[in-house]
């Protein structure tokens, strides 16, 4: 096995000296022998001429898997028209986030993600969030506010409040699913 001495070994190539070929692609592209990383594009989904738009993911079962669904929620709804700062957009980043942080907190299995899924109908103007963990030992109960000293507890009320309906039902094969409706316009189709 080689040490790292912080000495070049003879006959090693670097991005800079490269084979001839590299040299000359470099100096064409002007990108001074550096490699421009090009993967695929990131999937953005638009809305279908009718109004329908759909997102679907796996997040780790951790507090930060809960922040990147409620982000990558606010990005695609975007891409639909609904700018971040939109009522649309924060009403359903919240329900996702709070809806993310249950199924963290209270249905992680170890070794098992959450899943999101977002459904946009433009023709109804309803977003219908769902997300689904691995356990179905702890279902959602009618929310109720706890006390007000007491930091926790009130997510559920906030969905409530939020949504135009929600609920729960189980997941085949393991698991359960809340889901929650929100109502919203069209971007550029409100009364």
């Amino acid at each position: 096995m080689a040490r790292m001495t912080g000495k070049r070994t003879p006959g090693a190539r670097t991005p800079s000296t490269g084979t001839p070929g590299a040299r000359a692609t470099a100096a064409a592209t002007g990108t001074g022998g550096r490699r421009e990383r090009r993967g695929p594009a990131p999937h953005t989904f638009e809305l279908t001429e009718s109004g329908y738009g759909s997102l679907s993911r796996q997040f780790p079962s951790t507090p930060r898997g809960a922040r990147l669904a409620r982000l990558a929620v606010v990005k695609q709804l975007g891409h639909w028209g609904f700018g971040p700062m939109s009522d649309a957009s924060c009403t359903v980043a919240l329900v996702v986030g709070e809806l993310a942080a249950n199924a963290v907190c209270h249905g992680k299995l170890r070794g098992r993600d959450f899943f999101v899924r977002v459904n946009y109908e433009g023709p109804a103007s309803r977003f219908r969030i769902e997300v689904s963990d691995a356990l179905l030992v702890r279902t959602p109960e009618h929310p109720v506010l706890p006390p007000d000293d007491q930091e926790s507890g009130r997510g559920l009320c906030l969905v409530a409040s939020l949504a135009t309906r929600w609920g729960w039902e189980p997941r085949d094969p393991i698991g359960k699913t809340v889901w929650a409706e929100v109502t919203a316009e069209r971007p550029g189709y409100g009364a």
